[in-house]
């Protein structure tokens, strides 16, 4: 778990209660992760946060603490968004062990995320939208409020889990990876969430430029479009010709605007 606990960032965002950020620490330790991010937090640093650690407070002092949500995923290949109800933007939703079984292989190249929101709200579409993932945490519909440190809890666990049986069948799958990816030419990786992010902001720009699309109309069009593009698990390759459609059209634009 060692190497992979330097590849996973747990993200709480806009969290209120000191005291949930030290709980959260705590959980991290005692499953083998330490890089914690805090977007925005309330109160931090704070006492309660220190009480509630118990003993994790290595992992409070080196907590990397961000403004906004998209500074804190810079550098992540792909991130998992955790939300204890369905949105209507979201069509597909992982449970936690399907989410961890997808985010393990990932995580032994690239660096992921784990993303968790407010304690009374969760997440907001604006925050989801910027993950690849969504994770939902089933619960009693009858009371369905879930702690934010239990979720954190849940994620942790089948982390530390999958990797210990992920670390066993490592090494029987290792002769098959190797030869898979020496038949896989560099165009046909994966794009990165950082790569994804530009071509989003990007399409936005370009989408308004030409007159499609009136984000105060329709906000939801942009989040349906980001949707689909991480649907669709673009390879750099194709993320490139994306981009490349996108400066053409803002080209032709421009120079009509011209003449």
């Amino acid at each position: 778990m060692n190497k992979l606990a330097e590849q996973i960032r747990i993200v709480l965002v806009n969290t209120s209660h000191p005291g949930n950020i030290g709980a959260c620490a705590r959980v991290m330790k005692n499953m083998g992760l330490r890089n914690l991010y805090l977007v925005a937090p309330e109160q931090f640093p704070n006492v309660q946060a220190s009480a509630m650690a118990s003993g994790a407070d290595d992992i409070l002092a080196n907590a990397v603490v961000v403004g906004d949500l998209a500074t804190a995923l810079e550098g992540c290949f792909r991130v998992f968004a955790t939300s204890a109800r369905k949105r209507r933007i979201r069509d597909q939703f992982l449970l936690p062990p399907d989410a961890v079984q997808i985010a393990l292989p990932l995580a032994e190249q690239h660096k992921i995320a784990f993303v968790f929101g407010r304690e009374r709200t969760g997440l907001e579409n604006q925050e989801l939208a910027q993950c690849e993932y969504q994770i939902l945490i089933p619960t009693n519909p009858q009371f369905p409020s879930l702690n934010l440190a239990s979720a954190v809890q849940i994620l942790c666990y089948e982390l530390y889990m999958q990797a210990f049986q992920h670390r066993s069948n490592h090494s029987q799958n290792i002769i098959q990876q190797k030869k898979t990816s020496s038949r896989q030419s560099i165009h046909d990786e994966l794009s990165g969430h950082d790569a994804l992010e530009y071509y989003f902001q990007h399409l936005e720009k370009t989408l308004s430029k030409i007159g499609f699309l009136n984000l105060k109309q329709s906000p939801q069009i942009i989040l349906k479009l980001r949707h689909l593009y991480q649907r669709a698990q673009l390879s750099q390759n194709e993320l490139n010709i994306l981009q490349g459609i996108l400066t053409a059209t803002d080209k032709i634009y421009t120079q009509n605007k011209k003449s």
